[in-house]
């Protein structure tokens, strides 16, 4: 554990490469988006209705307005950003996380230093490294236990940068924060609901909150990976990370979405607008539509050992089920929030075209993964015609990485609708200038946004 710390406390800004920094800022732009895009979902007037009767010291800004807690601030953002389902992966051989999930903790604890923005992408930097690669060398998924589990050390860590705590008080909190937050599979599979939006957002409250009570000088059990019954013992087997000869570089392997799916779908979603394009058919000449993929695509949106994703009624479950996101891309030619509105998800177009899509594993493809996201697809028509693709990668993935100008138009595309021009531009210029300001230049503008006390 004290290695561990110690790269938490001696990582500096120094230690970025330029790319690094750059797609730190992308990722953060993204996080941002995809928060803004969420303000009028359900679950998050929930959470707004629970905060505003609870309360919470005036800390951390909300986005959409208001201030609280940091833990509290870190849930509630962490929820905007998570909501949706469109912010960015990475993907390891057995475990697949959502690293920019650790904006929102960190941005609080930032905001609550008073920090730098340098601080800030440091910090954020720290908890995508320790993020990815416990998932490379410590994946949970297999043994039944959530990816918020290797994300409960990666909070820590960030927020401890944030708050520039020492060596002894980041050994503390991340210490305690593994111990105390192991969250079980189960919420992403079967019958899915809105915890499978929360589970990291509410990791982030806690591993926030545990952070702060390190400050205070609680203490936890500094065997925690390695111990009698540690995380190794109990859950991931052994494992060797040298955290001495960690960098900060582990961003660039991170892949962002271009369409609002779950993250293993975007080469198939991909793909087959490409192919109705170049064939020129239409939802209604299909007859059935073949899908192969490799297995973890195949098992966790395709049918597999997480369950049936035919029967599809709520948003949770349409954007896990690679049947409704390949049927509603072809009759919508898009999958964006709007394919996940309770109309657009029951009505009878997309109802019947998604049980005429078959998604099979492949062996080669599994290899493949996740140095790629292959995928073959075969549509029949009625006319007996059929057309055939194959797919290795999308825009997006590190191979084909998103440039600075297509995260601009995402955001534009998901925050237009809550924020007039002026406001988007003072955000993406102040993400983009983000080592030459304080985070108090950002959450200003954060707070300005409209969009809380809906339906209160």
């Amino acid at each position: 554990m004290r290695r561990l710390a110690r790269f938490v406390t001696e990582s500096s800004f120094e230690d970025l490469s330029e790319n690094a920094v750059s797609q730190l800022k992308i990722r953060v732009l993204d996080a941002l988006g995809c928060a803004v895009g969420a303000l009028d979902a359900e679950p998050i007037r929930m959470l707004y209705a629970q905060l505003v009767d609870f309360g919470g010291n005036a800390r951390c800004t909300l986005i959409g307005g208001g201030e609280t807690a940091p833990d509290l601030a870190a849930f509630y953002n962490g929820a905007l950003v998570r909501y949706l389902d469109f912010n960015d992966a990475y993907l390891a051989k057995g475990e697949t996380c959502h690293p920019n999930d650790n904006v929102a903790p960190v941005l609080a604890a930032s905001e609550y230093a008073k920090a730098k923005g340098r601080n800030f992408l440091v910090a954020l930097a720290v908890a995508y490294q320790i993020q990815c690669r416990l998932s490379d060398e410590a994946p949970v998924r297999g043994k039944g236990f959530d990816h918020t589990v290797q994300g409960s050390y990666a909070i820590a860590a960030g927020v401890s940068k944030a708050l520039g705590f020492n060596l002894e008080k980041t050994a503390n909190a991340i210490a305690i924060s593994g111990t105390a937050l192991n969250a079980l599979r189960v919420t992403r599979t079967g019958i899915l609901s809105h915890w499978k939006g929360l589970a990291y957002p509410y990791a982030a409250f806690g591993a926030t909150h545990i952070a702060f009570l390190a400050m205070r000088g609680i203490t936890g059990p500094q065997e925690v990976f390695e111990g009698n019954k540690g995380f190794m013992d109990s859950i991931a087997g052994k494992f060797e990370i040298d955290w001495s000869a960690e960098n900060l570089e582990r961003v660039n392997r991170t892949i962002l979405k271009r369409y609002n799916a779950e993250i293993h779908s975007q080469s198939t979603i991909e793909g087959i607008l490409e192919l109705e394009a170049e064939a020129k058919f239409t939802a209604n000449d299909i007859d059935k539509i073949e899908i192969q993929v490799f297995d973890v695509a195949y098992n966790i949106i395709g049918g597999g050992e997480e369950g049936d994703k035919t029967e599809v009624k709520t948003k949770e479950q349409a954007d896990h089920s690679l049947q409704y996101i390949t049927a509603v891309a072809l009759l919508d030619h898009q999958v964006m929030p709007e394919q996940y509105s309770p109309d657009r998800i029951m009505r009878d177009d997309v109802q019947r075209l998604l049980r005429k899509i078959v998604v099979t594993p492949r062996q080669d493809f599994s290899k493949r993964f996740p140095n790629e996201m292959p995928c073959h697809l075969k549509v029949r028509l009625k006319d007996g015609r059929v057309f055939e693709k194959e797919k290795r990668d999308y825009e997006g993935f590190f191979t084909r990485p998103m440039s600075w100008k297509q995260a601009v138009g995402k955001f534009d595309r998901l925050s237009a609708p809550h924020l007039d021009g002026s406001l988007r531009e003072d955000i993406i210029n102040t993400v983009g200038r983000m080592e030459d300001v304080n985070v108090t230049d950002l959450t200003r503008l954060l707070e300005l946004i409209p969009g809380n006390k809906i339906g209160l």
